[in-house]
């Protein structure tokens, strides 16, 4: 095997100006917690009238910006409806199902992969405010790396060249395959997106309140209301609530472990 040094395996914590930061979060243990937490979490189909007070909602939306997403890019947009004439339209895009028609609450989640770029700059920019030294892996991994790997061109056409270069390079040494087109930048979006739902929709439960995922919307219709651009993805739209009588249409259904997990 090729053990080269490269971008990736120079972080690997030889780098000690930043030592007060290692144990952020370590002494944290709370695992029954968690796990009631997440067990409680169910997706909730009818709510109450009753609001949810505005510091909760902005607290769980400070919460899902903290979820984990590519390279730190933070390519997500989140539109918490407020305004009740875009509520109704968005309701009405949801095909006016009672998750959205009850709910509270309304967050449109948005995937934003085009925005790589921008929020490559934004990064670069704010290592420069920081009050420590930034490793000097991380500096080439924003400047040479990601517009490296990133860049597909206009229409993809620099989508050939990479496919050759990865299949051909990719047989003597490791090499990132993806993204090598639009397509493959919107879905690492999604993925950070639908990273941050979860982190959402666990922070409404732990306030006492409840969510339902939704993905049964035209996405056209959502996109002329709030005014995104064509390359936007909407990754789902959270309705919330306080849970109302009948709000659960059953019990939680998983199939067998087994048929999910694999120990290889």
């Amino acid at each position: 095997m090729n053990d080269k040094k490269n971008v990736f395996t120079q972080m690997n914590g030889e780098f000690s100006g930043n030592d007060q930061f290692q144990k952020e979060g370590a002494d944290f243990f709370n695992p029954e917690g968690f796990k009631q937490l997440v067990n409680a979490r169910r997706s909730v189909r009818k709510f109450t009238t009753e609001k949810i007070p505005d510091h909760i909602v902005e607290e769980c939306l400070d919460l899902a910006l903290l979820a984990p997403n590519s390279s730190n890019l933070q390519t997500w947009e989140f539109y918490r409806i407020k305004n009740e004439v875009i509520k109704k339209r968005i309701v009405y895009a949801c095909f006016s199902q009672p998750a959205a028609a009850t709910a509270t609450e309304l967050i449109v989640c948005v995937a934003r992969g085009e925005l790589w770029r921008v929020h490559t700059k934004q990064m670069l920019d704010f290592f420069k405010t920081l009050p420590v030294e930034t490793p000097k892996s991380a500096l080439l991994y924003y400047s040479k790396l990601i517009p490296l790997v990133y860049t597909v061109g206009f229409l993809n056409i620099l989508t050939p060249v990479k496919w050759l270069f990865n299949n051909i390079v990719g047989l003597f040494r490791v090499v990132p395959r993806e993204p090598i087109t639009t397509f493959g930048l919107d879905v690492r979006a999604i993925k950070s997106c639908a990273l941050a739902c979860e982190n959402l929709m666990l922070a409404f439960r732990a306030h006492g309140y409840d969510t339902c995922p939704m993905e049964g919307f035209d996405s056209a219709r959502v996109k002329r209301v709030l005014g995104l651009p064509r390359r936007a993805k909407i990754v789902m739209i959270v309705g919330a609530g306080k849970r109302a009588e009948g709000g659960l249409y059953g019990p939680r259904v998983r199939f067998p472990r087994e048929q999910f997990v694999k120990t290889i």
